[in-house]
């Protein structure tokens, strides 16, 4: 055993992992790879989001295979030792783990790199295999070739975060170009070739347009339907989470976990959850966005920077609560130069920014509406970045009944002339209320169209802290503020407000009723606050 060949460091990792009180089995995966041993299908490629669990797999697939481990203790209480094949590949492989993100010390350029990767391994090979005529000067794929020859051992190599390279500005355009001939000589129509199992970020066809690694079958977001219920936790995965957190006195609820992590989709459209992010909110005890905390927060400003004006309007639309059109033609596997719109949206869905399930396109959850919610606040966002810059000063003013400010508000949007914003219908309105209320989403939960009372109402704002007034919001169209708030008591919008999210007990707060009009042949927007009291009561701001 060694760092990179049959590597006990890895099932130590395992080991803590099955540990957690928050473990989730997903050892079924190893069934699938089990059909794949040693078939033209053995070159496999899953590339999902960061903190997706593409590590914690491979630490799973290395302590099971690996000879030298004993790793029964554990995996006799998984779901793969019902599989028929479980013990006849318990320990019983050959494994070579590369981390590609590993970077040397004192690492000066590509062969730094490559040489530091390759060298430990044949080190392992050499003394492993000391019977077999060998040299550290040999390549790597001559070393196996020579072992697979003289003692017909074969291998199994576990590949994490194999793009890092792409993604590091020490490595220039050649560097890739021979990093993608390295692979390819490691592992193309090699006989010693068992299994060659690949992680990333990105699809291959991103970085290689050529032959190199086109034997690899690819699995990738959102399209993947074998190994789609591996990386993410599932809705029942995550519902027996939330059983145990609470039996040891835990406080998340399944409500507050499905707004923050829920909202992406397998292939075949079950729910599929963020797995670091629930188990953070467990082990703090909070929920809160965790993404950001692994890689920088101006990670979609990147992608959309090249060509704001392809996909602004319709970012606003998904940060709205609506679902944009895309069709799965649309999607592109190459997303560089990351110019047209199918190319930054594609990339936004590979990285896990937006979610995508029959033909559309939506923000996921609570968790990454906050990064779009920076997006829109950036200069380049041009004219959006204005309006947002009210949303502070619009809340403010609903709170107060300000409603000579917020129909000045109002119409400083009308004035900008928002292109996708025609005031053809009360939807034009709907648009404009999650922009000027952006700022609100940080103290408020907004829902949209919510069946409430006797009818369906256009927001409710639901405070977050209870001793804040909830928000009951009516729009329309040339008629009348007036007629949009006696609506809201026609249908007795304020009955969501008796009880709280969780049921538990009564809403004490006050709640404020707030009708909007538009009046298209004034051009004008009028608006009213009144607040609902307990009751019947109700008296005007």
């Amino acid at each position: 055993m060694g760092v990179s060949l049959n590597s006990k460091g890895q099932f130590v990792q395992f080991q803590k992992i099955y540990r957690d009180k928050y473990f989730v089995d997903k050892s079924q995966i190893l069934s699938i790879l089990n059909e794949a041993l040693d078939t033209s299908g053995c070159y496999i490629c899953i590339t999902r989001p960061r903190r997706f669990g593409k590590t914690v797999m491979t630490n799973l697939i290395t302590s099971y295979y690996a000879k030298g481990l004993d790793s029964k203790e554990i995996f006799e209480h998984l779901q793969i030792a019902g599989s028929p094949e479980y013990e006849k590949h318990l320990n019983q492989h050959n494994v070579i783990s590369m981390y590609m993100s590993d970077i040397p010390e004192e690492c000066k350029d590509y062969g730094d790199y490559i040489r530091f990767h390759s060298r430990r391994i044949k080190r392992e090979l050499k003394s492993t295999f000391s019977q077999c005529q060998i040299e550290l000067e040999d390549s790597l794929w001559e070393m196996l070739e020579m072992i697979y020859g003289e003692t017909g051992e074969r291998f199994i190599f576990i590949i994490d975060e194999w793009d890092s390279i792409f993604h590091n500005d020490m490595f220039t355009e050649q560097d890739c170009s021979s990093y993608l001939q390295f692979l390819k000589n490691l592992l193309k129509d090699r006989p010693y070739v068992e299994l060659a199992y690949m992680t990333g970020i990105l699809p291959i066809r991103k970085y290689s347009s050529g032959s190199e690694l086109n034997m690899f079958d690819e699995f990738y977001f959102p399209t993947d339907s074998i190994y789609d219920t591996y990386f993410g936790f599932t809705q029942e995965e995550v519902k027996e989470l939330c059983e145990r957190n609470q039996r040891s006195g835990g406080n998340i609820s399944y409500e507050q976990l499905s707004e923050w992590y829920n909202g992406y989709y397998t292939f075949h459209g079950e729910k599929l959850y963020n797995p670091r992010s629930v188990n953070k909110a467990f082990t703090q005890n909070r929920v809160k966005d965790y993404w950001t905390e692994t890689g920088p927060g101006t990670e979609i400003l990147y992608l959309v920077q090249k060509n704001v004006a392809a996909v602004r309007d319709e970012m606003v639309r998904m940060v709205s609560g609506e679902q944009i059109y895309f069709s799965e033609d649309d999607f592109v596997t190459d997303v560089e130069p990351l110019e047209s719109r199918e190319e930054i949206f594609s990339a936004m869905v590979i990285y896990g920014f937006l979610s995508y399930y029959k033909s559309c396109l939506s923000i996921p959850n609570k968790e990454i509406m906050k990064k779009f919610q920076r997006v829109l606040r950036d200069k380049s966002m041009g004219y959006i970045a204005e309006l947002v810059k009210n949303s502070e000063a619009m809340l403010q003013a609903t709170l107060a009944g300000d409603t000579d400010k917020m129909e000045q508000i109002l119409e400083y949007v009308h004035d900008t002339e928002i292109p996708i914003l025609q005031y053809n219908d009360e939807n034009s309105l709907s648009c404009i209320v999650n922009l000027i209320y952006l700022n609100a989403r940080d103290r408020y939960r907004i829902e949209r169209e919510e069946k409430s009372g006797k009818g369906f109402v256009d927001f409710i704002f639901y405070p977050y802290d209870k001793s804040r007034p909830g928000i009951i919001l009516e729009l329309k169209k040339n008629k009348s503020p007036e007629a949009a708030i006696e609506q809201i008591k026609e249908k007795n919008y304020a009955a969501r407000f008796q009880v709280l999210q969780d049921g538990s007990r009564e809403y004490t707060g006050k709640v404020l009723a707030v009708g909007m009009n538009y009046d298209s042949q004034k051009k004008i927007h009028s608006c009213r606050v009144e607040e609902l009291a307990a009751g019947a009561r109700q008296a005007s701001i």
